[in-house]
Parts: structure tokens; C-alpha cells; sequence
């Protein structure tokens, strides 16, 4: 399996007083992750919901939280498709501070009218796009 890579150092703004991560952070860090997977496979967000007329939504997140990240770390976000239907994709995503597997996400992301938010097939081209890149 295929995976993309995205990195981001860790602020200040990202962490509580004491220099630790706040959870929801890790789920934004994969948001942007995924966009940027998409982006590499030759597919802008915008793009798609204006030529396409389609978004893509969060259906379910299961996340391990393993090891804290730090203020002023190095992360790196590795992101994979792990399966496809017509209408979803199951992204398999990890976040390592150098070697260090730190936190383990699959998120369940559908896609969806962007008029009517009910689900809709996947354009083919993206489609072939992932699978060629898995």
C-alpha cells in the first residue's frame, strides 16, 4: 500500500500548559494530510466541488492515541487508502515523531452531493486515480 506523506511541527497553540498535544489536534493534522493525498493524486477539494459538485464528509473515526506529541516536534502523517466502495473511502493514517508510531487513525470518509449532502458515487477518475496509487 501506497502512502502519502505530510509533515507539521507542533506550535504552541497546539498543545495545553504543560506542552502535550491537545487530542483534537491529531484529527486536524489527518484532515490536512488527506487533502494533501488527494492533491498529489492531481485533485484539489475546490476543484471537485465545483466541477464535480461533490464534498467529501467524516462518517466514523476510530483513533488509537499511543504516545503524546510534544511542543516542537517533527511529525510526520503517513496516509493510505485502505479500502473503497462506491460511495466511501477508509483511509488508514499514522502520525510518528521520527520512528515513533505516536497515533493510528482510520477514518471512514463518504462522498456527498454538495446541493442535496446525500452520498454519491465517487467519480470514476478519482476512483482509478486511488487505485492505481494503492
Amino acid at each position: 500500500m501506497k502512502k502519502s506523506i505530510f509533515e507539521t511541527r507542533v506550535i504552541y497553540r497546539d498543545t495545553d500548559a504543560g506542552g502535550v498535544v491537545y487530542y483534537g489536534n491529531y484529527l486536524a493534522w489527518t484532515e490536512a494530510a488527506r487533502t494533501e493525498y488527494l492533491r498529489e493524486l492531481g485533485f484539489s477539494l475546490r476543484d471537485l466541488k465545483e466541477k464535480k459538485g461533490i464534498l467529501f464528509a467524516v462518517r466514523k473515526v476510530t483513533v488509537d492515541y499511543l504516545l503524546p506529541a510534544l511542543y516542537d516536534d517533527l511529525l510526520r502523517i503517513e496516509t493510505s487508502v485502505k479500502e473503497t466502495t462506491n460511495a466511501t473511502f477508509v483511509f488508514h493514517q499514522e502520525i510518528f515523531r521520527g520512528e515513533t508510531l505516536l497515533n493510528r487513525a482510520e477514518i471512514v470518509v463518504v462522498c456527498i452531493s454538495a446541493q442535496s449532502f446525500r452520498p454519491r458515487v465517487i467519480p470514476e477518475e478519482l476512483r482509478h486515480a486511488i487505485l492505481a496509487h494503492k
